[in-house]
């Protein structure tokens, strides 16, 4: 890392947030010491001239990130899905953060496709059109295969955007190491890990291939589910730098009078978006983590149409489990089932009490549940949620609080659509159905079938360990032949019993 550019780069970021008012508002969101809070003014104040005016229109944070440009925009959009980080009130302002930019010249686009594509535009597509939308890191282009005539979609990353976003993380890793000096509370948030993932987020946005892989993953996984469709990746017109999907047509979910006036029913299609997230998060565990409605589109046939894979999720099946009981642990008001799983699972510490931790939860649920359908709202629990947490000393966990907060962003999607939206009802039966498949017999009947399959990988390995194992055991005995055989010994045995049995099962 080049340190004296990165002290630089640091010193034009704290000019720019303190020249347009930012500052203050970012040290009050995210409850910084008070010495930490007078070091950032007393170290930004001389150096307000150096920064960037921005747009005196947008609020103060925004301003100040849209001026310092698209790493930072990135960076801004990452936080509103990190409430716990930064309040609740700024991550709402991050939420509504726009990245659109400039665009950049239609020729230079062109190319970037030549170079990526090996061929000329012309060669590969027909009425290549100028950019119809523009983001931080990339610009979107119309045109028609040239080969059948397929409408598609061409996102060309900017020219240099690489080499701008890893100068700007370099500071961003200087200032996380600050904060985490000067503020040692902090260290609970892991801002060096906060930038670890930002950076790994982006890096797969900046390569187009990752973003394709990720569509392709979508679409396969969600090929079965009626009334929700992913476009198709046209793999040879991809690459590094240019992504190539079929053209989606449809009405944004953004427009709600366009969605009323061809008929929509908004009511119908609210339920559908918060239950079609829920199941295929905790179905496939790998979900599009940016499903706002500029990501949404309600297509001719009625479909919903997902689009923009640049930053997606992903959850292990374990954590898909725990996650389903804490939400059904809420929905049946089971507080004490509630604070047990996030001790099962090891997110609070076990020497906290679980019976305050349950009570600390019922004072989280009671008052979201005593209001009527349009006031029950996840993105107020969850608030009040990492405040107990916290206090009982959990730790970040980013993949859960992605899925959270990507809950609370498709909420807001669905509430736009039917303001009296009750988010619990829509949630129930597609949690009881994971429960039922997941969490019941048939769940331990899979576990232990999948277990046999892993170990049936080592059967031809497991006689000789097993003798190993039985030597080494009467080497270490003592004369007394009563102490047993150890652990492991039972557990190779045992598992040399259940490929037998698995055996003669396919036997017969």
């Amino acid at each position: 890392m080049r340190g004296p550019h990165n002290l630089w780069r640091l010193i034009r970021t704290g000019a720019t947030f303190e020249r347009t008012g930012a500052m203050r508002e970012a040290l009050e969101a995210m409850q910084a010491p008070r010495h930490l809070r007078i070091a950032a003014r007393v170290l930004g104040w001389p150096f307000a001239w150096l920064g960037h005016r921005g747009d005196p229109s947008l609020p103060p944070i925004s301003r100040a990130l849209t001026a310092l440009g698209p790493a930072y925009i990135k960076f801004g959009q990452l936080m509103s899905t990190r409430p716990d980080v930064v309040g609740d009130e700024l991550a709402a302002e991050l939420k509504q953060l726009q990245d659109d930019l400039p665009e950049f010249p239609t020729e230079v686009a062109r190319v970037s496709i030549a170079r990526e594509l090996g061929l000329p535009v012309d060669a590969v597509f027909d009425d290549f059109s100028g950019p119809v939308a523009a983001a931080s890191l990339a610009q979107v282009h119309r045109a028609r295969l040239r080969e059948n005539g397929r409408e598609v979609a061409v996102k060309v990353l900017r020219p240099g955007i690489e080499r701008a976003f890893l100068r700007d993380v370099d500071a961003f890793y200087l200032a996380a190491r600050l904060i985490e000096i000067l503020a040692p509370r902090s260290r609970r948030l892991k801002p060096t890990v906060v930038i670890g993932h930002f950076e790994s987020v982006v890096l797969g946005e900046l390569d187009l291939r990752m973003e394709a892989s990720a569509a392709d993953e979508f679409r396969a996984n969600t090929a079965n589910d009626a009334g929700f469709s992913v476009p198709e990746v046209i793999w040879p017109q991809s690459g590094r730098r240019v992504l190539t999907l079929e053209w989606a047509e449809g009405t944004k979910f953004g427009d709600v009078p366009a969605l009323a006036a061809r008929g929509a029913d908004l009511n119908e299609l609210s339920l559908r978006v918060i239950q079609t997230f829920l199941k295929v998060a905790l179905r496939d565990g790998f979900f599009h983590a940016d499903m706002h409605q500029g990501n949404l589109k309600l297509a001719p046939n009625g479909d919903i149409v997902a689009l923009d894979f640049g930053i997606m999720g992903r959850i292990d099946a374990y954590t898909r489990r725990v996650y389903s009981e804490i939400l059904i642990g809420f929905l049946r008001r089971d507080y004490r089932r509630v604070a047990e799983v996030h001790f099962e699972a090891g997110y609070v510490p076990r020497t906290q009490d679980v019976d305050a931790f349950a009570q600390a939860l019922r004072s989280v649920g009671e008052p979201i549940f005593g209001q009527d359908a349009s006031h029950i709202s996840m993105a107020r629990l969850l608030a009040h949620l990492f405040d107990v947490t916290e206090r009982f000393g959990m730790e970040t966990r980013t993949e859960l609080i992605l899925l959270q907060r990507t809950m609370v962003v498709v909420e807001g999607v669905a509430r736009s659509l039917n303001p009296a939206l009750n988010m619990w009802e829509a949630a129930k039966p597609v949690v009881e159905d994971y429960i039922r498949d997941n969490l019941g017999p048939r769940a331990v009947l899979n576990d232990l079938a999948t277990t046999v399959k892993v170990l049936s990988r080592f059967g031809p390995l497991l006689p000789s360990m097993a003798e190993r194992a039985l030597m080494q055991a009467a080497n270490d005995a003592p004369p007394r032949g009563d102490r047993g055989m150890p652990w492991w010994g039972w557990l190779l045995t045992g598992a040399s019993g259940a490929l037998a049995v698995v055996a003669l099962a396919e036997i017969i």
